[in-house]
This record gives structure tokens, C-alpha cells and sequence, in this order.
């Protein structure tokens, strides 16, 4: 086995929890996304794009250039996969390198000995290519080699960045238990401060330690590239590194960092109870350029000054009890934090990270988001939390319809916190008509409210119906006071054959905004239609298809905005194609696509009707989507489409198209349909209903049914 040098594929590592967020991360700097696992995002690149990552990403602990892969039965195996690598291509025999090895398996009992067995297939290359052999140092060399083995098998990668990217350069003191700067990073970037910080928001960490999430938002705040501090990385040691290109990216990255700094930070400051911490806080900020524009004090939260700006982020890592003594003590420490944020800084929002949830519950705060993430091998969580604007917090005594709304809103919120953290989204079904008096359904976009409210019968008296609204209404904002001005409200009727997809018009600018699923993030607007462009309760039918896409073929006919694309192709889809009639929905599937950084010559986009398409098609796909309308008549189909009358021929012509092993996926949102029993039997059609249906959807009768098309 040998290397082909300009590699199209990177491995970027990770702690647990960060996949998502260095995904995207990865996505905005250049890189094609393949796939994510637990603590891994692949994407496809070559040496530049490395070199650009290495320099820029905020989140990865490593960049990896994959070398070999293979099965390992025994070390005589391991031997013969390294060796076959041709590494005089790859580096001199001057050059030091180092091995770094997990794992066991296969007689290889510890990683020193797989380690050794690696380092000898190297030295054994060099001696049979150049009659010489480069030197080992495990601790000195900055060309490492990053070696995993498992389950039988071993991955063997080159580290472009020299060892962990966390290492960032700038911590010049040491405090106890300190936060690593990627996960700092990844507190910052969860709690959205780079758009906080570009409009002017302040940000105070109250409890600093030594300073990282000091100079990691700074960094943030002043577009400073993180690796900027560190003098080696792992690909300089390369026979075929282009030096003139990373003198390129180091130059843009100084002038980015000149006039960042030259524009000024925003207002930022720092405090710790402990003198110590204090000091090293101070050290840190200096070694990266931020001592005299950040101050950092001796103080204590409950005497925490008033916030210094309008709005910005109160950020802490507060102690967890290993630090500052018992979990009983620290009791009052959360609670003084909750207090001081809600007397102190009004409009702000605050961010905590800590392992103990018996602390947060202390915080007299609701939080509005929850991330499970990892501190070293220590688990954590990570809540956000809006504080409320004085006045803002004492909602008005409700009406007992409005309180058992109230209730039942909470219940619901209770219920699906756990599942929301897991699924890693914020576009979600918080209720759906659940009380018979309160007919609404309610959809969380972000920080955005969508009350639908189901049309009463005429026999219902309009002035109760307008007063149940207000109750609804009125119980939605003591749940979430942070979400003032952010409610909007639509009729939801039985509306004519397609009217869902016609643009609306109505008072107010148009709100659209960005909303993650996962690794994916999705263009929605909350105003302008029915629909927002994301079919909610299709969320674990897109999820089943990326676990199924890895390496395969996915079609999406009639794709509306090609949620599901993004979905297949971030789970590893080879390649895809999108087919729509609608122009307004291709361009919104564009920017979709473009969000994610998928590749367009890899994942097309069609415009055509698809049941003129469908007899056209040569190809055959692996994975197929069939999501029809209900009803479409539009200008440009040869006729009209009606999923109860016409899905028997529908699925005659598309599967067609599927090859051998291949799934099919027919999902439909017509209330009532009946599956042909014909349809059933010639294509044994699986239901497959209570397994796409999420738990906020999971209700009686479903809002979607699904069946699966085994080829």
C-alpha cells in the first residue's frame, strides 16, 4: 500500500459532543463534509485545506491525513500495513518523528509495543529506500504519527498539526483543573458570542480561573486565527509541503489579526475569588496580546459589577467541587451567580458549563438550551440561559385556563428536554392541541415561537375563541419570557389544494433564520408561507437516511429544500441528486446545500416536473426519497398529481430506479390516504410509520406515514 501525496480525505478530531459544531466550523473554512462519528467529522480536502484548519479551527484536537487502513490480526500484520507505506516519499530520513498508538488486539497487549512495531516498519522503509533511517523522539519531533487500533483493524494517519490544536501556545500559567481552550471555544460559539460581539455585546466571566475564556472570545471578537501562537505544526516536516502557501495563510492571518485589534475588542472583563487565579488570568491575556485591554480582578460573584454594555454574554465555569470544597458550599455560589445575572445584566444572556446538575438547579433561571459535552474525561453540561429585562420576569397572574395551559406547555418541556439534548436540534414540536381548549400548535425555530392555531368550528363563539387565544398566548410567555416580541401567530385551515406553498402576506418584516438539526443546519422562514421550509416531523426519517447513505447513491424527488439531502449526504452519501419543479425551493435547497458545505458537483440539483422526469431517468440510485404533495396542479406539470389516486403508478415508475439492496422510502402527509393493498403487495411495502415519527410528533393519528421499498 502506498500514498497517493494530494489525499482528497482529512479525519478531524474532537472531544465527545463537539461533532456538530466542527462540522460546521469545517464547513465554513472550505472543507467538503463526509461524514461524522463519535468524535471524528471527515471531510474531503487537500494539503491546503489542512494547512488552513491547522491554523484556523477553533474545536479540533487533531488533523489527520489518513495513510493506511486495514485489518490487523497480529503484529507481523501491523508490520506489513505500515511498512507498505512509502515514507521516504513523505519526509526525510533527518527528520524526527514520533508515533502515537491506541489500542489493543491481536497479541499487540499495550500501546508501547504497538508503538514500537509502527516505529520499526518506518525505520525498516527508510533503511531499504536510503540505507539510513530517521531518528525517533517521542516527545521533541513535530511529524507524529497517529495510530488507532480497534476492533481488528487499524487506521493509521499523519498529524498535519504536530500534536493537539487545544495546545494553543498562549497559557503561560497554570491554574487547577482548567478548561481546555477548544471546549472554551465551543461554550463561545454555543452561546452564539461572535454575533454578540459584532454587535456590540459586552462579555464577563465571573469566575475566570486562568483566563481561557478570556482570550478564547477575544480571539473570537478580533478574527485572531488560534494558531497563530503555535511555531510548529506536523506538516512542515513534508517533502511536498507548499511553503508558499502557508506564508500566504500566515500573512492574511496577521493582517486579519491587525485589524481586529485595531477596531477594539468590546467590553470585556474578568474576576476570580481566588488571587492566584487571578495572577495566571493576567499572564495568559499577556501572551496573547490582551493584557492591558482586558481587566481581570480579585472579587467575588455576589459583588460582581453592573453589566457594561446593553446586551452580551455573562460566561462561567463555575467550580464543580473538586476545586473550591463540598457541593454543599458551592450550592451558594450557583445561586449568587443566577441572582447577580438577573439584578446585574438584563437583556444578557448567560452561559454555564459545569457536572454537577444538582448545582445548575440552584441558578433561580430557566435555561433555554442544554448541551451534553466532555471536560477532559469529565462529563458536562453546558445550559444557556436569556435573562430577562427588569420587569420582564414577573409575568402577569394568569386565568386558570391559562395556568393549566401554562402547566401543561412545562410538562411538555420537561418531557422532551432529554431527547432535545441528544438529538442536538432546535427546531422542534413543543405542543400540538394536547388540551382540547387550547387547539394550537406550537413549534420552537431558535428563539422563535410558531403558534398555529387550528381554526374553531363556527359553532365555537368568536369572542371565546379570541379569548382562549389570549390565554394561550399569555401562558406561552410565562413559560418563555425571553421569547417577548419573538411569537408568531398563523391560521391553520383547511386550505385549497397547494395553497401551503404560496407566498403569504401579512404587517412585519420577513423572518428567516438558521436552525440546526444534528450536524446540519437549515434555512427557515417562519413568515412568508405556510410551511418554513422544514418538515419537523420528518426529522427521524432524515436521520434514518444518513445513517443508511454511507457510500450510496440518494435520489430526493419532489425535495421541496432538500433537508433530507443534507441530511444523506452529511451521513457519507457518495453522491445525490434533488429533483423539484419549484425554482423558489431549488434556490432555498442551494443555500441549504451551501450552509453545509456540501459540493455541487457532487450533489445536483434539477429543476423538473417529476412525473416527466421519471420515465426519463436512466440512473439508479441506492437510496431513494419519495415525499410527494398531496395535491399539485401547478403551471408547469403535465398534470395534476394526487397521491391517493396516483401513488400506485408513482411508485411503479420509481422503483424503477432503485438497484439491488437498495431502500425506498414513500412518505406522505395526505390525511386519510389509503395504501392501495395492489401497491402493497407487488412491492411488500414495510409500514415503517412509528419508527419516522419523532417523540414531539408522536402522537394519534400520525401526522405522516411512511413505508419502506426493500430492492
Amino acid at each position: 500500500m502506498s500514498l497517493e501525496v494530494h489525499s482528497s480525505t482529512l479525519w478531524l478530531t474532537c472531544p465527545l459532543g463537539l461533532e456538530a459544531l466542527l462540522a460546521r466550523e469545517a464547513a465554513a473554512l472550505g472543507a467538503a463534509l463526509l461524514g461524522t462519528s463519535p468524535g471524528r467529522v471527515e471531510v474531503a480536502g487537500d494539503l491546503t485545506l489542512a494547512m488552513r484548519l491547522c491554523l484556523w479551527s477553533r474545536l479540533a484536537n487533531r488533523v489527520l491525513w489518513p495513510l493506511a487502513e486495514g485489518p490487523v490480526a497480529d503484529a507481523d500484520e501491523l508490520y506489513r500495513l505500515v511498512r507498505a507505506v512509502d515514507w521516504p516519499r513523505l519526509f526525510t530520513v533527518e527528520e524526527p518523528f514520533a508515533v502515537d498508538f491506541a489500542g489493543t488486539g491481536g497479541g499487540i497487549r499495550h500501546s508501547g509495543y504497538g508503538a514500537l512495531v509502527v516505529k520499526d516498519a518506518v525505520v525498516d522503509a527508510f533503511r531499504a529506500a536510503t540505507g539510513g533511517r530517521p531518528p525517533a523522539d517521542p516527545r521533541g519531533a513535530r511529524l507524529r504519527l497517529h495510530a488507532r487500533l480497534g476492533r481488528g483493524r487499524l487506521a493509521l494517519a499523519l498529524d498535519l498539526g504536530g500534536g493537539s490544536l487545544h495546545r494553543r501556545g498562549y497559557r503561560q500559567a497554570a491554574v487547577a483543573a482548567p478548561l481546555k481552550e477548544n471546549l472554551a471555544a465551543a461554550v463561545l460559539l454555543r452561546a452564539d458570542w461572535p454575533a454578540l460581539a459584532a454587535a456590540g455585546g459586552g462579555l464577563v466571566d465571573p469566575c475566570c480561573g486562568g483566563g481561557t475564556l478570556l482570550v478564547e472570545a477575544a480571539l473570537m471578537a478580533a478574527d485572531i486565527a488560534p494558531g497563530l501562537f503555535r511555531e510548529e505544526f506536523g506538516f512542515l516536516a513534508l517533502r511536498d509541503v507548499d511553503r508558499k502557501c502557508w506564508t500566504a495563510l500566515l500573512d492574511e492571518a496577521r493582517t486579519r489579526r491587525e485589524v481586529g485589534l485595531a477596531r477594539g475588542l468590546p467590553p470585556m472583563g474578568g474576576r476570580d475569588a481566588d488571587p492566584a487565579a487571578v495572577a495566571a488570568a493576567r499572564r495568559n491575556l499577556a501572551a496573547a496580546g490582551f493584557g492591558e485591554r482586558i481587566p481581570v480582578e480579585v472579587g467575588e460573584i455576589a459583588d460582581l459589577p453592573p453589566a457594561p454594555a446593553p446586551t452580551g454574554l455573562l460566561v462561567a465555569n463555575p467550580p464543580y467541587g473538586e476545586r473550591w470544597g463540598e457541593v454543599a458550599a458551592l450550592r451558594t455560589l450557583y445561586r449568587a451567580l443566577g441572582e447577580r445575572a438577573r439584578q446585574g445584566y438584563p437583556g444578557w444572556r448567560l452561559a454555564v458549563l459545569s457536572s454537577r446538575p444538582e448545582l445548575l438547579a440552584e441558578l433561580p433561571l430557566r435555561a433555554r438550551r442544554r448541551w451534553r459535552l466532555h471536560n477532559g474525561p469529565l462529563p458536562v453540561e453546558l445550559r444557556l440561559y436569556d435573562v430577562a429585562r427588569a420587569g420582564d420576569g414577573s409575568a402577569p397572574t394568569l386565568s386558570a385556563g391559562a395556568q393549566m395551559a401554562a402547566n401543561r406547555l412545562a410538562k411538555n418541556a420537561r418531557r422532551l428536554r432529554p431527547w432535545l439534548a441528544r438529538e442536538e436540534t432546535d427546531a422542534y414540536r413543543l405542543y400540538d392541541a394536547d388540551l382540547p381548549e387550547y387547539a394550537f400548535a406550537v413549534d420552537v425555530y431558535g428563539d422563535w415561537l410558531l403558534v398555529q392555531e387550528y381554526a374553531p368550528p363556527p359553532s365555537v363563539d368568536p369572542a371565546a375563541a379570541a379569548r382562549r387565544r389570549r390565554d394561550f398566548l399569555a401562558a406561552l410567555r410565562s413559560l418563555r419570557p425571553e421569547a417577548a416580541g419573538k411569537i408568531l401567530v398563523k391560521e391553520r385551515r383547511r386550505h385549497r389544494r397547494g395553497e401551503q406553498y404560496q407566498r403569504r402576506t401579512g404587517s412585519g418584516p420577513p423572518v428567516r433564520l438558521e436552525v440546526a438539526e444534528g450536524p446540519a443546519r437549515f434555512e427557515v422562514n417562519l413568515s412568508d408561507y405556510l410551511d418554513t421550509g422544514l418538515f419537523l416531523d420528518h426529522r427521524a426519517l432524515r436521520r434514518w437516511l444518513a445513517r443508511e447513505a454511507a457510500g450510496r447513491r440518494f435520489l430526493n424527488l419532489f425535495c421541496y429544500t432538500a433537508t433530507a439531502t443534507v441530511q444523506a449526504a452529511l451521513g457519507g452519501a457518495a453522491e445525490s441528486l434533488s429533483v423539484d419543479l419549484s425554482a423558489t425551493y431549488l434556490a432555498w435547497a442551494e443555500r441549504n446545500f451551501a450552509r453545509n458545505g456540501l459540493d455541487p458537483r457532487r450533489h445536483r440539483l434539477e429543476r423538473a416536473d417529476c412525473l416527466r422526469w421519471l420515465p426519463r431517468c436512466r440512473e439508479r440510485f441506492d437510496l431513494i426519497l419519495l415525499d410527494p404533495p398531496t395535491f399539485s396542479n401547478s403551471k408547469g406539470m403535465a398534470a395534476t398529481l394526487d397521491i391517493q389516486r396516483d401513488h400506485l403508478r408513482l411508485l411503479e415508475a420509481v422503483s424503477r430506479l432503485l438497484a439491488p439492496g437498495g431502500l425506498l422510502f414513500f412518505s406522505t402527509h395526505c390525511r386519510g390516504f389509503r395504501l392501495d393493498p395492489e401497491a402493497a403487495a407487488r412491492f411488500a411495502l414495510e409500514e415503517v410509520t412509528e419508527k419516522t415519527l419523532p417523540p414531539d410528533f408522536a402522537r394519534r393519528p400520525p401526522i405522516h406515514r411512511c413505508w419502506l421499498l426493500r430492492g
